[in-house]
């Protein structure tokens, strides 16, 4: 797709979708994108089922669960007993998982930041204005 002919939204996905990825590909070794996305999803979202994260990420529940095997494994997530039905289990956050997160959020906005800051004031503004609106987008979304 030539970049000049592109529509705005083409426009907007294109380079969201390369920003993510620079940022998610720099933030250290350790977690696929799936399995910080999932990571993600129990930090934010709270205690998950596994069949639960399986729809959010878009795989088969096999895959979540080999998914769960392995950050369990790293100990960044715990399974426990659904309260709420005892056949069911709940994925957890560990601190450790809390902890890699935040240090992989630091380490992207640290290069962002640097970025940033290389910007002209003006530039500095309207990416400020465009945050708004890109968060919104992404609740019209989700």
């Amino acid at each position: 797709m030539n970049a000049a002919t592109a529509t705005l939204p083409e426009q907007v996905e294109l380079s969201v979708t390369r920003l993510a990825h620079v940022l998610f590909r720099g933030a250290g070794p350790g977690l696929s994108r799936s399995a910080a996305s999932a990571l993600h999803r129990i930090a934010t979202a709270g205690a998950q089922r596994i069949t639960e994260l399986a729809a959010y990420e878009s795989i088969a529940q096999p895959s979540a669960t080999t998914l769960v095997g392995r950050l369990e494994g790293q100990g960044l997530v715990t399974r426990g007993q659904d309260p709420d039905d005892g056949r069911a289990v709940l994925v957890s956050i560990t601190p450790a998982g809390r902890k890699l997160l935040d240090e992989r959020r630091r380490t992207r906005a640290a290069t962002l930041g640097a970025e940033i800051d290389a910007l002209d004031p003006e530039e500095r503004g309207t990416l400020s204005d465009a945050v708004p609106i890109l968060e919104r987008l992404a609740e019209a979304i989700a």
